[in-house]
């Protein structure tokens, strides 16, 4: 593969995780990953200055091709000198080609091997937007970096949809590889497949043989569930080449961005900081606050007073809820500026730990906090019948911050053990034999975590041996009921149990060897440790298992 034009240099790769730090130039300057990039669909982010997204810490602004192109038009930025002068922008531009937004009008447009043929919403003009079309049109704008033309279809799409979908994809990008000539401007190939792992690959593998500056993964967030998209993003990073920027497009949430990061992925767009901040919601360092609620009228305190942004330095919470009910565009402008603040300095300190390999203890305190709610205020759900509420699933309720079993008023276990040192010297003993762990009763999860946080703690340090910990279990309910209140079961952020119960197992993406299932037999591997959680009629024989055992009460 011939040299990218972006000069792609790789940093640092985290310990125990795929998260990269790297450097990369533009033709408006040196860009540090990972990083977020605002959107900026018609040549402005909503509600911000260029000098307020410089301040931030913006590198990389996102515009759209198919707006652009009916409004103003290739015309104006061949006129103007480029999106750069247009809107006093000194950083860079990364140009979306228009296919998602082509994909968004389903009634409103028709697809054939040309490109796709829609309706100007400006004039009411038919106009093709061809891969020739759409890069002519990104060269006339002006920007560092171009997509390709994808036909991007719902993830959840059948697989002769998405094989169809794809085998056009790739006929596009090598019409737009072709269409820009010599153009310094870097460009950018689409990975597709939906939720297909071999779709995925066959994409990757026909894309990576052209000689793109950067590859992105296309068609996800648009309705796959979370795990899915996850998934899909681990399994196609790894497929790209090392010495080329990956692209995550449409994504997302503080959370989302994280995971990603951890799963390989360097860049990332999406609407939602400025969106989310015209109705007064704001990232924080306690958790997500909606400023509209009633709780902030008299609250005298910055939004977030471990935030440096103007915003938290000047505004108050009270100020900020009065702008939000009044619907005032000023409330909107400084939520926003807060909001794309708070991703750049995420990003920044996802960067640094890469750098430091401090990642994956940063990853584990980031995700506990991204995706709560305020902590400081939490959110009180209106009361709903029997038949809605999630506080009582089987034999099991929800009682105050514990899980009591109806017909015995026993406690379910639902405490970490931080130190399991039994376990702990077993897994350093020099063997490659998996150390069986036999989790008794499963409950919450508990003892079942408390074992893989363990294990993570001790690899992080040195080589340990591998380990199976098999969860003997007459029902999932309470584990069912403790994922649905992971506000106070907060150890089940982890992710592992939400794996266990939609597969029947989980297996650790970063730790080798650490797994986590469900018996599917009567009599499972003979264990090395055996972990009890005491669950009324849980009434497997261990007597004739001679071997150590750690017992979870509450």
């Amino acid at each position: 593969m011939p040299p990218s034009r972006l000069d792609f240099q790789l940093q640092a790769c985290a310990s125990g995780s795929r998260a990269r730090a790297a450097t990369f130039r533009t033709l408006h300057g040196v860009i540090q990953t990972p990083l977020f990039m605002p959107v900026g669909t018609q040549a402005t982010v909503k509600a911000q200055t260029p000098e307020s997204l410089a301040a931030s810490g913006s590198q990389i602004l996102l515009a759209n091709t198919y707006h652009l192109l009916l409004r103003p038009g290739p015309e104006v930025f061949e006129k103007m000198g480029g999106i750069h002068r247009f809107m006093k922008w000194p950083g860079s531009v990364l140009t979306d080609s228009g296919g998602y937004q082509i994909f968004s009008l389903p009634r409103s447009r028709s697809m054939t091997e040309k490109g796709a043929v829609f309706q100007s919403y400006v004039d009411n003009r038919r106009i093709l937007l061809s891969p020739e079309l759409s890069i002519q049109t990104q060269r006339s704008i002006g920007s560092d970096i171009m997509m390709v033309l994808d036909q991007c279809i719902p993830s959840t799409a059948d697989e002769k949809t998405a094989r169809k979908a794809l085998q056009v994809t790739q006929r596009w990008a090598a019409r737009s590889l072709a269409a820009r000539e010599d153009s310094p401007q870097s460009l950018f190939a689409i990975v597709q497949g939906a939720l297909y792992p071999q779709l995925r690959k066959e994409s990757a593998t026909g894309l990576v043989e052209m000689p793109f500056d950067g590859f992105a993964i296309g068609g996800l967030a648009v309705g796959e569930e979370k795990h899915q998209r996850e998934d899909v993003c681990e399994f196609t990073a790894a497929l790209l080449p090392e010495d080329r920027p990956r692209y995550l497009m449409g994504v997302g949430m503080p959370i989302d961005l994280l995971e990603a990061v951890h799963r390989g992925m360097d860049m990332f767009d999406c609407i939602i900081p400025t969106q989310v901040a015209k109705r007064g919601t704001a990232f924080t360092s306690r958790g997500i606050v909606e400023l509209r609620r009633s709780v902030y009228k008299f609250a005298d305190a910055p939004l977030d007073a471990a935030c440096t942004c103007p915003l938290c330095a000047t505004h108050s919470r009270a100020y900020l809820h009065h702008l939000t009910k009044t619907q005032e565009t000023l409330g909107w402008t400084l939520v926003g500026q807060h909001n794309i603040h708070f991703y750049h300095q995420l990003m920044c300190e996802i960067r640094t730990s890469i750098l430091e390999d401090r990642f994956l203890p940063l990853y584990h305190e980031k995700r506990a906090i991204l995706a709560e709610e305020d902590l400081d205020h939490p959110v009180t759900p209106p009361k709903r019948g029997a038949t809605t509420s999630l506080n009582e699933i089987g034999r099991y309720e929800l009682h105050g911050s514990s899980i009591r079993v109806l017909d015995s008023d026993e406690i379910v276990p639902t405490s970490i053990k931080n130190d399991l040192p039994l376990l702990t010297k077993l897994l350093h003993e020099k063997t490659d034999e998996p150390l069986i762990v036999w989790d008794i009763g499963l409950g919450a999860g508990a003892a079942a975590i408390s074992a893989i946080l363990a294990y993570e703690a001790a690899a992080q340090k040195q080589a340990v041996r591998p380990m199976q910990v098999i969860s003997i279990a007459n029902d999932l309910d309470a584990l069912k009921l403790a994922l649905s209140h992971k506000k106070i079961f907060s150890w089940l952020r982890h992710g592992a149990a939400d794996t266990l119960l939609h597969r029947g197992a989980w297996k650790s993406r970063f730790c080798q060897g650490l797994s986590w299932s469900l018996a599917k037999e009567d009599e499972p591997p003979k264990p090395d440790l055996i972990l009890r959680t005491p669950i009324p009629e849980m009434d497997h024989d261990l007597s004739a298992h001679e071997c150590p055992s750690v017992e979870f009460v509450s």
